[in-house]
């Protein structure tokens, strides 16, 4: 009997999770109206707001030229690019300081801290900026030379305190787990993000996000010891009624490349975890104004962990209701998760689709084929990085493990433009 009570309890949980994660995913396909207002209003050609777009770099020689070079290519006439480099990274500083003495709109500060993490380099650089609004892009993106006025005009029309943009991974086809991730970054800022500005709770992203100069620095900045500092900044402002608009338009992402190997994925997801985890734990969601906005700041916060927690149980259940000697109504109701995740792939396989037309991306039927596949292996990845950031957090071990860049997503942006010609309006 309480065998039976146990697997219905969890099986209604898991099907509630998956169900809500679902409905959050569809959320910006739900009418055309809906969908049209996600996007970037187009520019009245007006400048009104000025620019210090921060780019931090440690160990990205490789990528940071190209970045420095597509941001200069910005078709807004007002900003600068401020490179900020580590005292102890001479190949990345060398590439910054050429870059500076070619144009005078790029400057370079140094991060003298000893233990160098994103948040601290930005923070050393936030008291140079000479800009009405702070943005942050990562050393390997590619920007479009529009998103400047997009934003500029978007604070002007939205009255927004901070505006975040698109972010998108783009080479897909380098691995199964590429598939994947590049699809999760299509649903998050396509949809999800723009389900939590209307809430009024956004755990913003770390990158094509522009905010108010006198806004950040109300807000101290970054918090230096945090693993996830967009989503802690994000959070904070929330609390305190800041207003964030979230526009996306597939030409004005910031495109960007997955990481290179499944270790590197690892890292990742355990450090943007282990973040979300110090985030909860910070407890500043809780000065949110409505039971609604904290229930959701509570949820979204443990995601990670309930998302892998999700992975592994499904499996188990299945086997228990196939297995044991249980009731035709516990069996059902153990079923019920499995059901939610098949509708799930139903709306990844289309989603993916809708990603490839809109990238002028050609998905075959074996990427499909990855894309299902590929889901059980990846919640395994997500639950291994989920357990190794908690155990990371319990042992005090909080210093950033980098992800490196090699600039595949580059190579794509060229193949794009190419395989734009091939692929049907």
């Amino acid at each position: 009997m309480l065998t039976s009570v146990f697997i219905s309890a969890v099986s209604l949980a898991l099907f509630w999770m998956a169900a809500f994660t679902l409905w959050w995913q569809m959320h910006a396909w739900r009418t055309p109206e809906v969908l049209a207002s996600t996007r970037f209003s187009r520019p009245d050609g007006d400048e009104h707001v000025s620019f210090s777009l921060l780019l931090p770099a440690r160990h990205e020689q490789a990528v940071l030229d190209h970045t420095i070079q597509r941001l200069l290519e910005s078709t807004h006439t007002d900003f600068e690019i401020i490179v900020i480099v580590g005292h102890d990274d001479p190949e990345t500083t060398e590439v910054a300081e050429k870059a500076a003495a070619r144009d005078p709109r790029v400057r370079v500060v140094v991060d003298t801290h000893e233990k160098k993490n994103k948040p601290k380099a930005m923070n050393t650089a936030l008291p140079h900026c000479r800009g009405d609004v702070v943005g942050v892009f990562d050393a390997e993106d590619q920007v479009h030379p529009e998103l400047l006025a997009h934003v500029d005009h978007a604070f002007r029309t939205t009255g927004a305190d901070v505006v975040q943009g698109g972010v998108q991974l783009i080479n897909f086809h380098s691995s199964w787990y590429s598939l994947r991730n590049c699809l999760e970054y299509f649903f998050w800022f396509r949809s999800r993000l723009h389900l939590h500005a209307q809430k009024g709770f956004i755990p913003l992203g770390g990158n094509t996000v522009f905010v108010r100069t006198d806004v950040l620095r109300e807000a101290d900045g970054w918090d230096p010891n945090c693993l996830a500092e967009d989503c802690d900044l994000g959070v904070r402002l929330s609390s305190v009624g800041k207003k964030v608009v979230v526009a996306y338009d597939s030409d004005m992402v910031t495109k960007e490349e997955t990481p290179g190997s499944l270790m590197s994925l690892l890292k990742q997801r355990t450090r943007w975890n282990q973040g979300f985890l110090q985030v909860y734990r910070k407890k500043d969601w809780k000065q949110l104004p409505t039971f609604g906005q904290r229930l959701l700041a509570r949820y979204t916060l443990m995601t990670p962990f309930m998302q892998a927690f999700t992975g592994l149980i499904i499996p188990l259940n299945i086997a228990i209701a196939v297995f044991l000697d249980v009731s035709v109504s516990v069996a059902f109701i153990t079923f019920l998760p499995a059901v939610t995740a098949l509708v799930t792939f139903v709306f990844e396989i289309v989603g993916l689709h809708d990603f490839g037309k809109q990238y002028g991306l050609r998905v075959r039927f074996v990427h499909y084929v990855k894309l299902v596949v590929g889901g059980p292996f990846y919640q395994v990845l997500l639950a291994g990085a989920a357990v190794r950031a908690v155990w990371r957090e319990q042992r005090g071990q909080n210093d950033w493990e980098l992800t490196s860049h090699v600039g595949a997503h580059l190579t794509d942006a060229e193949v794009t433009r190419d395989l734009r010609e091939d692929v049907p309006a």
